[in-house]
């Protein structure tokens, strides 16, 4: 293992604000990469105010998305502010934003006109649909691609009133997705010198993950509707009541099949037509369910989860939040990390949850203060005392 992050000298001009870009800039900070956060006047990323809960006045949803960045307040709409962020994409590596459609083209930041100003530019536009096709010119945001990409129809139980996935996962897949283009076009500039333009959708994201369910329409022409906890094409997989919780049991092959029923004392199914492969099971899936919960209705979470353990089942309780950071495995993969920030104090934010083996990324430091950063960042850029000064005077730029 070395001290060094794997995308150190890495230089990310963010203008993303809320959830989607933030968080892929998150991953990309966690790396290593100089991710400089361009906040708007009077009170910087709207996320800032999401709440409560407020840790002495910050977003604890602000905290937790903007770790290892550095912040600048910028004003777009000032002559020099445009100015400024020129020359800063004129030198960096990556340029990421969720404007709203037409206005980066307003600006004279689009695409086309910052790969001029710098050709090697990896640049990164987040949005609702999509920069083509005929709602590009529409905002989005997670609940509209929730339900727009199937999602929302697939989730929760059946008979029961659409229900959107209990985190923003649209938003979420656009910042991994985001992120992964990223690096992908970063590679290719490696070997070709050239940069080119990512572009990443929350509906595109959203329906990337029906996996199962698209697959089962484009063979079928069926449309999937939601199960609650259970599996589409295997079981049982899913979730069941115990005597004071709920487990989780993943049966999801015949070996795990015939040692579950074994485990729990019912080798009387391993004979019944009904249940004697995947295939009768899930057609008989109705008659199935109702026999595993009174099974495992009968004992506590703890007493299944050692059982079915102990015989090699797939199995796990069904947590809080609360227990998931007492687990010990939790804890052992370093998934809650404390950092010091300088207003909150001493604050815990969730752990980088992808391992390297050499070059670890990791929590450095705590999201910035609105605008803390400024000054260092036009020093950074070549900007002279005086230019900063002035930059300050006229308000297009800001150090708090």
């Amino acid at each position: 293992m070395t001290n060094a992050l794997p995308l150190d000298g890495i230089t990310v001009v963010d203008f993303s604000q809320i959830l989607a870009g933030p968080f892929c800039t998150m991953m990309l900070a966690d790396m290593g990469a100089d991710v400089i956060k361009v906040e708007k006047p009077n009170g910087g990323d709207d996320t800032r105010r999401y709440g409560p809960p407020f840790i002495n006045g910050e977003s604890a949803a602000f905290l937790t998305l903007n770790r290892n960045k550095r912040s600048m307040i910028l004003d777009m709409k000032h002559e020099d502010g445009l100015r400024i962020a020129t020359r800063m994409l004129e030198q960096a590596d990556v340029m990421i934003h969720n404007f709203r459609p037409g206005v980066v083209d307003r600006m004279g930041l689009g695409y086309e006109s910052v790969h001029e100003l710098n050709p090697a530019i990896i640049y990164c536009t987040v949005s609702g649909f999509g920069t083509t096709g005929p709602y590009a010119a529409k905002a989005g945001f997670d609940l509209i691609a929730q339900g727009m990409s199937g999602l929302m129809s697939i989730n929760g139980f059946p008979d029961a009133p659409p229900a959107k996935v209990g985190v923003p996962l649209a938003d979420l897949n656009t910042g991994a997705f985001a992120a992964f283009g990223i690096l992908t076009a970063y590679v290719n500039r490696l070997k070709t010198g050239q940069g080119q333009h990512v572009d990443a959708s929350l509906l595109d994201s959203g329906i990337a993950y029906t996996l199962y369910e698209s697959a089962t329409y484009f063979a079928t022409n069926e449309v999937s509707g939601p199960l609650g906890s259970a599996h589409r094409m295997i079981a049982p997989y899913q979730a069941f009541a115990t005597q004071d919780g709920y487990i989780n049991i993943g049966a999801a092959n015949q070996n795990n099949w015939e040692r579950m029923c074994r485990a729990i004392g019912q080798e009387d199914l391993l004979e019944d037509e009904r249940f004697t492969s995947n295939g009768e099971r899930m057609v008989h899936i109705k008659e199935l369910t109702p026999i595993m919960e009174k099974t495992f209705k009968a004992e506590s979470t703890a007493h299944w989860v050692d059982l079915l353990e102990g015989a090699g089942v797939p199995t796990g309780p069904i947590y809080k939040v609360d227990q998931v950071y007492a687990d010990p495995q939790v804890k052992a993969r370093d998934m809650a990390v404390e950092v010091d920030h300088p207003i909150a104090g001493r604050i815990r934010n969730i752990g980088v949850p992808v391992k390297l083996s050499d070059t670890p990324g990791s929590v450095r430091k705590a999201a910035p203060v609105l605008g803390a950063h400024t000054d260092d960042v036009l020093a950074q850029f070549g900007f002279s005392e005086s230019d900063i000064a002035g930059f300050k005077e006229s308000g297009a730029a800001i150090q708090y």
